[in-house]
């Protein structure tokens, strides 16, 4: 199998060709895609720009994963 490597928070992680920001994200951590969906956390590139983890990745992709550290209201 073809795999690529990508760095998710500085951490090497190989992942499968046509693979996506999320699949990466959750090989590194599979709790962060629930924060990904819930909005407490977001991913970015290398500069810092928000991306979508829909997107596919290519060798050598960087990505942090940033979680907010607010707390949201508990529902009533």
């Amino acid at each position: 199998m073809f795999t690529l490597t990508v760095f998710v928070n500085e951490q090497p992680i190989e992942v499968g060709k046509n693979s996506t920001a999320l699949d990466a994200v959750t090989k590194f951590d599979s709790n962060l895609p629930a924060a990904l969906e819930s909005g407490e956390a977001y991913v970015t590139d290398g500069v810092g720009r928000r991306i979508d983890v829909r997107a596919t990745v290519d060798t050598g992709t960087i990505m942090r994963v940033v979680v907010s550290a607010r707390k949201k209201p508990a529902s009533d």
